[in-house]
């Protein structure tokens, strides 16, 4: 699909790109709203002898957001029920933002290409 992106991109003239590239400015989600990593779900055995949790996959499910950094375990917090939805709706954001990004990004490295201004 990117590649098919790029093709559509050279065809383009540069006023063409540039109003592109400012509609996509216009898409990108609240950048206050965005949230990097990923959510884990889990059940787990509360560990009591009589609980139907022993026999089964265990309470839950429970939320967990993970996050990844280089050199570094991932670290993992855990997301309140009542704060899932807001959890999700700011990791579905980031993603968006890196797509916006990515697509900006070509614009730009096309424009460059062309020896257009930027």
């Amino acid at each position: 699909m990117l590649l098919r992106g790029l093709k559509s991109l050279q065809k383009k003239s540069p006023a063409a790109l540039r109003r592109h590239r400012q509609t996509l400015l216009g898409k990108l989600p609240p950048l206050a709203g965005i949230l990097r990593g990923s959510l884990i779900e889990r059940y787990k055995p509360c560990g009591k002898p009589g609980c139907k949790c022993a026999r089964g996959r265990g309470h839950g499910p429970k939320y967990y957001l993970s996050v990844s950094f280089p050199k570094l375990r991932p670290q993992v917090d855990y997301v309140p029920q009542n704060r899932l939805a807001e959890a999700k709706k700011f990791l579905a954001h980031y993603q968006r933002t890196r797509e916006i990004l990515e697509q900006i990004c070509e614009i730009n490295r096309e424009l460059l290409r062309r020896r257009e201004a930027l």
